[in-house]
């Protein structure tokens, strides 16, 4: 009950200078990535990461939890790129990471079809508007119709996509939590509430 009744220390990560957050070990993948997850391109902390990665302090499945949160949260012109590279310098984690490239690809293709279909339907609708305005009101029902179904499958894509990040936030908060990082900053760093991180066992 001491530990939960007084204050405890919160550590700005972001005044660390990045030489001293690479002396961490165990906890300086996840310091570093916290630190500049919003500020740049993360190909530019490229060497960084491989040397701290190939200290060996990362399983492989925090491997995949932190990578996961970095194509989540930060920023990166070219994320295939970027994997490809890391898994060219840690050829121990290539399969691992080529999986993920291969999910990013696809994910990629899945939202390039889902704007396909969306800007098809769009030009659908106006010719079929057109066209409708000529049949008469039974075609305009029929697009309606139409409409209606297709609104409902993108609405069911859509909330199959958020259960799944969702679902990414508390394994990747799992993982956080049992590499020692604090409830507070597992919170912040993956956008769970208090209430969903207490659901979390690890």
């Amino acid at each position: 009950s001491e530990l939960y009744s007084n204050d405890f220390p919160l550590v700005d990560i972001t005044v660390i200078a990045d030489d001293e957050i690479m002396k961490h070990r165990r906890m300086a993948v996840l310091e570093l990535l916290q630190k500049h997850i919003r500020q740049r391109d993360l190909a530019d902390l490229l060497e960084q990461l491989v040397t701290l990665l190939l200290e060996g302090y990362t399983t492989q499945e925090q491997l995949v939890s932190v990578i996961n949160y970095m194509l989540q949260a930060g920023e990166s012109h070219d994320p295939t790129a970027l994997l490809n590279t890391l898994a060219l310098r840690m050829p121990q984690h290539e399969e691992a990471l080529m999986t993920i490239a291969e999910k990013l690809r696809l994910e990629g293709e899945e939202r390039g079809i889902q704007k396909g279909i969306q800007l098809g339907e769009q030009r659908g609708i106006q010719l079929g508007e057109q066209r409708g305005i000529q049949l008469g009101e039974q075609r305009g029902i029929q697009l309606g119709e139409q409409r209606g179904i297709q609104l409902g499958v993108q609405k069911g894509i859509q909330l199959g996509e958020q259960k799944g990040r969702k679902e990414e936030a508390i394994k990747i908060a799992r993982t956080m939590l049992a590499s020692g990082l604090d409830r507070t900053t597992v919170m912040k760093m993956t956008g769970l509430s208090e209430d969903e991180l207490a659901q979390i066992r690890h």
